[in-house]
């Protein structure tokens, strides 16, 4: 299955298309590696995705083409929920 479909599926991102650009701007990796919305998922792989401040990882448990809303939590385990330390700007003092 794709990446972008299951996302969608499990309902770990609400929309295909927004999985697609999160994808697409190299925001998730599959077992470490960077990884495409076209490729392909399978159980036990470990998925890290990265929402603004926030990285969320989670292992895919089972693969399906439709599930009902409250059987989408089957389809992953969240493993951990981690928060990014916000990086401040540099800013170049023109004063001197």
């Amino acid at each position: 299955m794709r990446l972008d479909k299951f996302l969608k599926v499990s309902r770990l991102i609400k929309r295909r298309t927004l999985a697609k650009e999160v994808a697409d701007q190299g925001r998730i990796t599959i077992n470490g590696k960077v990884v495409k919305a076209s490729t392909a998922v399978k159980a036990d792989d470990e998925l890290a995705i990265r929402f603004g401040q926030k990285v969320v990882t989670a292992r895919v448990e089972e693969l399906k083409d439709t599930v009902k809303k409250e059987d989408a939590a089957r389809m992953f385990t969240i493993l951990k929920e981690e928060k990014l330390e916000k990086i401040e700007p540099q800013f170049i003092d023109d004063e001197n």
